[in-house]
């Protein structure tokens, strides 16, 4: 995905793929699953990927492999977004960015291979990274704590060693070398897909010409009086919602929207945000708009919604405007979440198009 200023929108929509596509050494934009490490040092450590309301993990929601033409720094560049998806919280939202120069530790100088690698039998799941580091065996991320019997099972929490525990390896420990090959559903990780990335045609949709027209020849129909009417009943909150609608309305399944430096489109009129509340990068550069999560994105994980659950209208990242490098690590980016408001679910129930924006 090439990063522009001025450019077309370019649209990300979820697809299945084979597994071998979503590997690390493929660069790939995935939804859900483990993370496909970048950098395989300096990888956010378990206080990092904690819920900031709750403290407990957060699970890996996508990453977009966004790389910036013309910086050799930045040859290979990720990043990646993680929630908190334990009821009742759901709160907690975090995303992290990592590049590489072209040459470095991890992956071949030459671009990856298109076509799928021989077949090895089943899928084994990467638990060591070849940095050295491990992974837990849940959710993928860097795994500080091992199994004290065998020592040979890593994990980020206490959290996830003791769902571990009851989902099996209480059975394995110590009886088997090779238990880190089949890894059990522990029923924490989102269901995975590629994301596939295409450029926003923006031809105005034949639906929306039509309505414009209808309303715009019930408004020559009007006395000043009845257009006065209108006028008021418009609210800013309507007109944001329809410019949200007419912009989804070509490509309903659109689960993101990038853009480095352009501006975001809001579902709602309520808590979108100013400059003064979009924090500097640590390195003293402002942050700027790079992309957008939106409300599709929901139907395709899966989140429990029994209750409270994973939600939002709008998940909106800023990152760095000089994609700094700060260490050879990932550095922490920010991410505004604005939530689907009352006003919007109201005209949700009144629009023609429910499955663009089905939460």
């Amino acid at each position: 995905m090439a990063a522009s200023h001025a450019g077309p929108v370019e649209l990300g929509f979820a697809e299945a793929a084979p597994a071998w596509r979503l590997r690390s050494e493929q660069f790939p934009s995935k939804v859900g699953g483990r993370p496909a490490w970048l950098g395989q040092s300096g990888l956010p450590g378990p206080a990092a990927l904690s819920c900031p309301a709750c403290g407990r993990p957060l699970a890996f929601v996508l990453q977009l492999y966004a790389p910036l033409p013309g910086r050799a720094d930045a040859f290979h560049r990720g990043l990646f977004l993680f929630c908190c998806r334990a009821p009742p919280c759901c709160a907690g939202l975090r995303v992290f960015r990592n590049q590489l120069p072209r040459k470095n530790d991890f992956f071949s100088f030459e671009p990856p291979p298109e076509d799928p690698p021989p077949d090895t039998g089943p899928a084994v799941v990467c638990l060591q990274l070849q940095s050295g580091a491990h992974l837990c065996r849940v959710c993928g991320c860097l795994a500080p704590k091992t199994c004290s019997r065998c020592h040979g099972a890593h994990y980020c929490s206490k959290e996830h060693q003791t769902l571990d525990w009851k989902l099996g390896h209480k059975q394995v420990c110590t009886q088997s070398d090779n238990f880190s090959s089949t890894i059990p559903d522990h029923n924490f990780l989102f269901p995975e897909f590629e994301i596939v990335i295409e450029t926003e045609d923006e031809i105005t949709p034949i639906g929306v010409e039509k309505e414009d027209s209808e309303i715009i020849g019930s408004m020559a129909e009007a006395s000043e009086e009845e257009l006065e009417s209108m006028a008021k009943h418009e609210s800013r909150e309507d007109k944001i919602f329809q410019k949200f609608k007419n912009k989804i309305a070509l490509e309903p399944e659109q689960i993101l929207r990038y853009g480095r430096g352009i501006t975001p489109i809001w579902i709602s009129g309520e808590n979108i945000p100013q400059e003064k509340d979009i924090p500097d990068c640590p390195c003293g550069a402002k942050r700027i708009f790079e992309f957008q999560v939106m409300p599709q994105l929901l139907n395709y994980l899966k989140a429990d919604r029994l209750g409270k659950s994973v939600d939002w209208g709008v998940l909106a990242v800023f990152t760095c405007a000089e994609s700094c490098r700060l260490g050879t690590g990932y550095t922490e980016e920010f991410v505004w979440k604005q939530e689907i408001t009352d006003n919007t679910l109201e005209t949700l129930s009144n629009t023609d198009q429910p499955q663009t924006i089905e939460v």
